[in-house]
Formats: C-alpha cells, structure tokens, sequence
C-alpha cells in the first residue's frame, strides 16, 4: 500500500511515517516505481510506534520497547523497567506541573486585576519580589 492508505490505517501523518522511516523505525519496501510499499506488518509497527508516543515514551524509548517486542527471548522485567521509569519521568512531571499551577494559582489571587499597573504575576516574573 501506499503511504496516504498507510497513513489513514495507522492514523499518522505521512511527514510522521517519512520521518520514522528516515530515523530507520520502519522500511517498507520499494515498489518497482521505487515508491513506498508498505505492508501489514509496517502498518503494525506505526502503530505500535503511535501507541508507544501517545504513552510518552522518546523516540529512543519506543526503538527499545520495538526491540524488545521482537525479541522472543525477552524478559518481561525489561519492559517493565523501561515502563517503570517512564512512569517515574510522568511523576516527576505531574509534580513539576503541580508546583507551577500553584505558584500561579496564587499569582492570579494576589493580582488585583485592575486598571492600576502594579502587578504581583509581573513582578514575580521578573524578579522583583525576591529582593525583598
């Protein structure tokens, strides 16, 4: 198949598909026209690799958890290491992203939001407030 009907089978842009192509993710073959000819097991592999990037796993991530997929002989605490620590990063994430909602939330209340110009979000922006 081409690459538009690999892209609708996949739900993944074409420039995606080109790109992991480019990045040695998938190989489809060549048809004698030299296009894209991409078969069942490519569509698999995107969407393995689109299932893997909707989960947050890198680019480097989803080529181990690939590597391990095809690896008959694998030990599932491989995956579940790699999971693991993905899972640790989003933590980590969700933690960073608390702190900020809060600094912000309490910018936003301290902020009186009126035609005046003194503003506390500008000011802890830019640093003012910790010269105090």
């Amino acid at each position: 198949m081409n690459i538009g009907t690999a892209s609708i089978q996949s739900d993944l842009p074409a420039k995606t598909i080109r790109y992991y192509e480019e990045i040695g993710l998938v190989s489809p073959d060549r048809a004698m026209n030299g296009y894209r000819d991409y078969g069942d097991a490519d569509i698999h592999k995107l969407r393995f690799i689109q299932r893997s990037r909707s989960l947050g796993f890198s680019i480097d991530e989803c080529r181990q958890l690939m590597a391990l997929y095809n690896d008959r002989t694998r030990a599932s605490r491989d995956v579940k290491a790699l999971a693991k620590s993905k899972l640790a990063d989003i933590d980590r994430k969700l933690n960073e992203l608390n702190s900020m909602k809060r600094t912000l939330s309490d910018l936003v209340e301290k902020c009186h939001g009126t035609d005046r110009p003194d503003c506390p979000i500008l000011d802890d922006i830019s640093g003012k407030n910790l010269s105090n």
